[in-house]
């Protein structure tokens, strides 16, 4: 038996993730939980780093001291695009800003005012998105911030946290391929646009593939949580590429995947990036997986939407937990009214900010939490098949099986609405993907799986999957005639 460790850190909460593989089944185990709450001081949004580590070294106690454990790795995955600055000396310069933050409002116009769009598509292939690596670097460079004159190397935060478990400086691929300064065609930083946009390309750390062992846990580690020189791998450090590693699919029907979380990651899995008009058209990504795939995604503003409402609701007096609210949402009106997802990005009081988007598109506001929850995973389904159609636009061929996976993959009736939206079959689960795909790839890394069709058949040997089948109902195209009328990218 193998025993892998995963520290899975999502935009929520964090987890340390045990993972025993035997005889080509993997077995998760929760050995520490704990919440990831950002900070909001005058001056912007940060994530609190250091609490983070701290509940890191907290799993390696447990998983040493508490359980005995021996371990053949420890991999770290998180959400993409943002980063750390550590001096010459090691040291960490300022907590990372968070991707929310308003420091990158007008980033996008201000960079295009220097390299048009389409150049810096033709050299990245990257969804553009106002909180990417590369805007937000300009950010700090237009607002001649003195941390990034101290910074002496630029690390996105999995690669901060393994840094910190291992003494290594490496950015691992799949979380640099979504800075908007990765060339997924020559597989190396875009040095071109950063020299156009006055970035310093010195301050990037190496690249380094996912399954790459960085060396042994400190010495301090290795004391304090009783698991010895344990090997740190990078592994997918990005979370989408952990769960789309994690994918359960066969290739005997085209088949397209949603990572389904805070944010839904839609997209195909191909062996050479697609960077062209029709692409850069629907803005679409290039990003990197497992065995140097591709992700040809598109980002959509995912179950965000409804964790701000229970949000907002909880500081109005009413806590209500997701399950309750998905069957409250089973039971409400459908079809009441349809949003655009991608129109909520920043934090706000949701219920009130989608009330107030149905007023101004002609519609009647939601009068409900069930209503106002409803129209959120209607909405999601319609953009889903926006997105679907587009992809087999880009790629050619209809895509026959939609995977949904992550904890999103738990909300049954989203599941089943996405299903009846398109018209295609869903198959949803794991729902631990990003775990498995953070061990699985690190177990690649240690020659314990083989390749990517063998790390994909142990999750179809050790996950249950639960399966849709619906024909699209005039309903849903009524509905999907309604939201290209009111929405528009």
């Amino acid at each position: 038996m193998n025993n892998f460790l995963a520290f899975d850190l999502g935009a929520e909460s964090g987890r340390a993730m045990l993972g025993r593989l035997h005889e080509g089944r993997l077995e998760l185990e929760e050995l520490h939980r704990f919440l990831n709450e950002p900070v909001r001081v005058p001056d912007g949004l940060y994530w609190d780093t250091l609490r983070l580590f701290h509940n890191i070294r907290e799993g390696l106690r447990v998983a040493g001291r508490d359980r005995h454990l021996v371990l053949d790795g420890v991999g770290v995955d998180t959400w993409g695009v943002d980063y750390g600055l550590v001096d010459a000396a090691g040291r960490l310069v300022e907590n990372p800003r968070h991707y929310r933050d308003a420091r990158n409002n007008g980033m996008l116009e201000a960079a295009f005012g220097v390299v048009p769009r389409e150049r810096i598509f033709e050299w990245t292939g990257s969804q553009f998105m106002q909180f990417n690596t590369v805007f937000q670097l300009y950010a700090m460079k237009l607002a001649e911030a003195p941390c990034l004159k101290a910074a002496s190397r630029l690390l996105f935060v999995p690669d901060l946290l393994s840094y910190w478990l291992s003494g290594v400086q490496k950015n691992e691929r799949t979380i640099a391929s979504t800075s908007q300064f990765y060339d997924p065609v020559n597989r190396r930083y875009s040095t071109e646009l950063l020299t156009a946009l006055g970035l310093d390309a010195g301050l990037l750390a190496a690249i380094v593939d996912p399954g790459t062992c960085l060396g042994g846990l400190t010495e301090e580690l290795a004391d304090f949580s009783g698991l010895g020189a344990t090997a740190v791998y990078a592994t997918a450090s990005h979370d989408t590429a952990s769960a789309v590693a994690a994918v359960p699919a066969t290739m005997d029907r085209p088949w397209c995947y949603i990572s389904s979380g805070t944010w839904s990651l839609m997209g195909l899995e191909l062996d050479r990036p697609v960077i062209n008009e029709r692409a850069l058209a629907n803005n679409f990504t290039n990003e990197i997986g497992a065995e140097d795939k591709v992700r040809f995604l598109r980002n959509i503003a995912g179950l965000w939407l409804v964790q701000e409402c229970r949000r907002a609701w909880a500081l109005d007096g009413t806590e209500y937990n997701y399950a309750q609210l998905t069957e409250m949402a089973a039971s409400a009106e459908p079809f009441a009214a349809v949003i655009h997802p991608d129109a909520f990005l920043e934090p706000g009081n949701m219920p009130q900010r989608i009330a107030a988007y149905c007023r101004k598109t002609g519609q009647a506001a939601p009068a409900s939490p069930a209503s106002t929850v409803r129209v959120i995973l209607e909405s999601l389904a319609l953009r889903y098949r926006q997105v679907l159609e587009n992809l087999e636009l880009v790629s050619g061929q209809r895509i026959e099986v939609i995977h949904i996976v992550g904890g999103g993959s738990k909300n049954t009736l989203l599941n089943r609405l996405v299903s009846e939206a398109t018209g295609r079959e869903v198959v949803a689960g794991p729902t631990e993907a990003t775990a498995a795909g953070n061990i699985l790839v690190q177990a690649m890394g240690a020659g314990v799986v083989e390749d990517l069709a063998g790390l994909r058949q142990v999750v179809r040997d050790s996950f249950p999957l639960e399966t849709y089948k619906a024909n699209a109902a005039p309903a849903w195209d009524r509905a999907y005639e309604k939201y290209l009328s009111i929405t528009s990218d």
